[in-house]
């Protein structure tokens, strides 16, 4: 026995650790969200780290606004701020905002409607045309920024940003992006090596266009840099994008080009068949991932770095050698006018922050990354701690169990921490962890249910399903014991007496029941008949299935007729309930055929042979949805178009039934070529235009052809259903991207 129990804990443990590293190498979304989380976790344990002296903030903050006035300030606010750092010694000066529109232009036009005077009036004096020349030069604020950019001693990197979406931008030509890209050319990357040919189709972070800075300012200096940021699905920035590819053009971020700017070097990325292999300053190698995204070390929280209010250096109160030789980034961080960013340190974080984090990692050759031998590593430690626990756990108790998992648990969390804090190295912690909890409760379970449960659960589940004789031997032999199901294809049945429960309200209790009886009786027979499954009733309700547990050809053939002769007899059997003074039942008919579970199911007393899964949950749905168009038996398309064209059915609708996200197409059973007449073939052709206007949106249109209908068959329901549909949507049309489909609202 424990020789057979050490081999299913192995199995066990196999099975868990091969699931894991499918998981790791294809992704999954909840594990792998736990993942950055846990990153977050390194750093907080990790700590603050102070930064280098390089890097200094110059902010708009509530300080600056309160003294000069409310943002956005004139562009000659700005100019003299680049004058005042390069006087102080400022060695570059990276913009963490944008000047992407003209400044106010009201002032020059203003002089310029003066000059048109004077001409008008031939007032030929040279002091007038040069006092208003001059005067132009000093109010036209875009001018004097970029001449202060230009004579500045510090090399200034302007930041812009990429659209990274096509909607909104339908508008704008080719020209207009070609002359963005000519004003951020400062950010391209000069050094661009492939590795081989087919290295120039790698998939990269794709932009529309530049969003850049006006020509004016642009000209004016030959660096710039991109600030947009990537958060990752949570809402966190943890990755610094160091490529943006756009119209076959590599670009780099601002804090890269700041750093290459201060080093007074070139930038050169190199570009393999899987994706980036390296981003390189000079002969610095700064690491990424195969999209060229670059993983932040955070220093620490806000405000780690200097920051200097923009009023003290405008007003020159800030000492020059805090000045001296650095990197000046200005950007705001204002309540209010600044981007709020999350970052593992904090919910309110300054961009123009994250980039100095950047920038002084790479100063300081300080990064994060992943190994090369990462991925090994990871595989070999998912598999390592499923299977050190598949050894040990069959041979200790339950406290001996909880001791080892935990100690392996805790253990490998410190060892990823510390290569995290010493090394920079970002190791798996989630998939190894999720191992070592997975094995440890499936085989504590394993040895609950197997060694003290399985017999008096094979008794206590059977012995009112099976003989007492072959209860006895499943209790001797479990491994003959097969609970669950199988999956394959069925056809699901779903019915319900329309208006059952107004019609019980008038009937006595005996009343009730015999017409129930006689009701489910003539019906059951039917599905029968066809070889169908009866499921269970519920109420009035009957539950059926065709396609299981026999093989059944043609299934939906032999369904959609199980449909229609109950109808049949439905109708035959209210002629005689009418005679008889009875209420005259009317029954709604949902049918969907596809992929279902067929099995034993239920509770350790009580088993059903029974069916489950999205094929039925669409089924149930469909009978009610009859209710909307007002017909009785509705089928999907999965079922509809898999007959031998025996039966005749109309197309209803494309619909959206709560709890599927695409839409089914369904269709009402009429019945056979012999049961339609003139009158509803003409019927079926008016509804099938209408519905193709409806759905090419000619609600007029669809309108005319409905009533139509309406004409020839007062009573038909789906026409009158699309009629107010139309009408509706007249007053209020559907957004763009409707596809056509009715969305459901209820079940």
């Amino acid at each position: 026995m424990k020789k057979f129990f050490s081999l299913q804990s192995f199995l066990i443990a196999l099975f868990v650790v091969l699931v894991c590293i499918f998981g790791y190498l294809k992704g999954i979304p909840f594990l792998d969200l736990m993942e950055l989380k846990t990153i977050d976790l390194r750093f907080e344990s990790r700590g603050r780290i102070s930064p280098g002296p390089d890097v200094v903030l110059a902010v708009i903050d509530e300080k600056s606004i309160n003294k000069e006035g409310k943002w956005i300030w004139p562009r000659s606010k700005i100019a003299n701020l680049v004058t005042k750092l390069s006087k102080a010694g400022a060695k570059v000066i990276a913009f963490d905002i944008g000047f992407l529109e003209p400044d106010d232009k009201r002032i020059i036009q203003a002089i310029n409607k003066i000059e048109n005077k004077v001409n008008d009036l031939h007032i030929q004096h040279t002091g007038i045309k040069d006092y208003l020349e001059n005067l132009k030069t000093q109010v036209d604020n875009d001018k004097l920024l970029a001449d202060a950019i230009r004579n500045s001693r510090a090399r200034v990197v302007l930041g812009y940003f990429f659209q990274m979406e096509q909607a909104g931008l339908e508008h704008v030509s080719k020209q207009e992006i070609s002359i963005h890209q000519k004003n951020t050319a400062g950010s391209k990357y000069k050094i661009v090596r492939y590795k081989s040919g087919n290295a120039q189709n790698t998939p990269l972070i794709e932009a529309i266009m530049p969003q850049s800075n006006i020509e004016t300012i642009s000209s004016a200096s030959k660096y710039s840099g991109f600030f947009n940021m990537m958060p990752d699905k949570d809402g966190v920035v943890r990755w610094m994008p160091g490529v943006f590819k756009c119209n076959e053009v590599l670009y780099a971020p601002l804090s890269l080009v700041a750093a290459s700017a201060y080093l007074d070097t070139h930038m050169a990325v190199k570009i393999a068949e899987h994706g980036v292999e390296e981003v390189q300053i000079g002969r610095l190698f700064i690491p990424t991932d195969e999209l060229g995204r670059v993983l932040i070390n955070y220093r620490g929280e806000e405000k780690t770095f200097p920051h200097i209010s923009i009023t003290d250096i405008l007003n020159e109160k800030t000492p020059d050698d805090i000045l001296k030789d650095k990197i000046v980034i200005v950007g705001a961080t204002a309540v209010g006018i600044f981007d709020l960013r999350v970052t593992p340190f904090g919910n309110v974080f300054p961009g123009l922050e994250i980039h100095a984090n950047v920038v002084d990692a790479i100063l300081s050759k300080d990064f994060l990354y992943q190994p090369g031998w990462a991925a090994i590593f990871d595989i070999m430690a998912i598999m390592a701690a499923g299977f050190f626990l598949a050894i040990v756990l069959p041979k200790t108790g339950g406290i001996g169990g909880i001791i080892a998992s935990s100690s392996l648990f805790i253990t490998y969390i410190l060892l990823c921490q510390h290569l995290f804090s010493s090394n920079g190295w970002i190791l798996n912690l989630i998939y190894p962890l999720t191992v070592i909890i997975a094995v440890y409760i499936s085989i504590t379970a394993y040895k609950y249910f197997t060694e003290s449960r399985q017999k008096r659960f094979i008794k206590n589940a059977f012995s009112t399903y099976l003989a007492p004789t072959v209860v006895k031997q499943l209790i001797e032999s479990p491994e003959k014991l097969v609970l669950g199901g199988e999956q394959r294809v069925i056809t699901a049945f779903f019915s319900d007496i329309q208006g059952f429960t107004s019609i019980s309200e008038n009937l006595t209790p005996h009343e009730l029941v015999e017409l129930l009886n006689e009701f489910l009786t003539e019906m059951t027979d039917i599905i029968l008949q066809h070889k169908g499954t009866v499921d269970k009733f519920e109420g009035d309700a009957i539950i059926a299935f065709f396609g299981a547990p026999n093989e059944l050809e043609n299934q939906e053939q032999v369904a959609c007729d199980a449909c229609i002769d109950m109808q049949k007899r439905l109708s035959e059997l209210r002629i005689k309930w009418k005679a008889e003074g009875k209420p005259e039942l009317e029954m709604r008919i949902g049918l969907c055929t596809g992929q279902a579970v067929v099995g034993n199911m239920g509770s350790k007393t009580r088993m059903d042979y029974t069916m489950m899964g999205d094929t039925v949950n669409t089924a149930a749905r469909l009978e009610g949805v009859n209710k909307i168009y007002g017909i009785y038996t509705l089928v999907s398309d999965s079922t509809f178009k898999a007959t031998d064209g025996s039966i005749i059915a109309r197309e209803i609708d494309s619909i959206n039934v709560v709890g599927k996200k695409e839409p089914i197409t369904v269709y009402q059973l009429l019945g056979y070529p012999d049961d339609i007449d003139p009158v509803i073939h003409e019927t079926l052709d008016h509804y099938s235009r209408g519905l193709n206007a409806y759905r090419s949106q000619n609600w007029d249109e669809a309108i005319d052809y409905f009533k139509a209908v309406i004409e020839l068959t007062p009573d038909d329901g789906p026409s009158k259903t699309m009629l107010l549909r139309c009408d509706e949507y007249k007053i209020t049309p559907p957004p763009e991207d409707w596809d056509g489909a009715f969305t459901m609202k209820t079940k």
